[in-house]
């Protein structure tokens, strides 16, 4: 059974969506096979799966916030240090996003580049060599230099219609995680316990 919750959805578009983690541990948001310190840890897997899916159901322009219900309180509040962590984590998804994004539009130039002129030739080819030509072998060679032509096109075509927009898609969500509020809350407390558990500002 999954140790997460899922998230909530605000009735009031002004309100902030919310994502409900439900954990035992901190064990279990965190990458445990990690050697770096605590705020530049990697997320878990499935912690950060389960994160970015939700925050994919909410628009883009709309607060999200991330709340951890957490059994096993350390001995010192961990709120800051896990937000600290959580925001690091996203931002640097978010640079590696923005990386994947600017290779994927050099392949499709590179693509577009070699795919364009093998078109062009073939449909030339077809004109020239062919273009007066009778006959099922002709019919037949035309066609086929047309649709090698187009198949050169296909990889370009497709970077540019469709591969594009979900990677750019996903770098907004990490960088909108990147910068959410974080909320850590003792499991088993009640709203009153809460507020007495909360530190005092004098």
């Amino acid at each position: 059974m999954s140790p997460y919750s899922q998230g909530t959805v605000a009735t009031d578009p002004r309100h902030s969506h919310s994502i409900e983690l439900e954990l035992h541990d901190l064990n279990q948001l965190f990458n445990s096979m990690d050697p770096s310190p605590f705020n530049a840890k990697d997320l878990d897997h499935d912690a950060e799966e389960f994160i970015v899916s939700w925050a994919q159901e909410y628009p883009l322009d709309q607060p999200v916030t991330l709340r951890i219900h957490l059994e096993l309180w350390p001995p010192e509040d961990p709120t800051e240090l896990i937000q600290e962590a959580i925001h690091n984590y996203f931002a640097y998804r978010t640079k590696i996003n923005d990386l994947e994004f600017t290779r994927l539009m050099k392949q499709g130039r590179t693509s577009l580049l070699i795919g364009l002129p093998i078109l062009g030739a073939c449909l030339l080819l077809s004109k020239m060599l062919l273009g007066s030509e009778a006959g099922t072998w002709a019919a037949v060679l035309r066609e086929s230099l047309t649709i090698a032509g187009w198949v050169a096109m296909w990889r370009p075509m497709q970077i540019y219609l469709y591969d594009w927009w979900p990677v750019r898609q996903r770098g907004r969500v990490y960088a909108k995680l990147s910068q959410m509020p974080v909320e850590v809350i003792r499991k088993g407390l009640t709203s009153v316990q809460r507020v007495l558990a909360e530190p005092k500002m004098y």
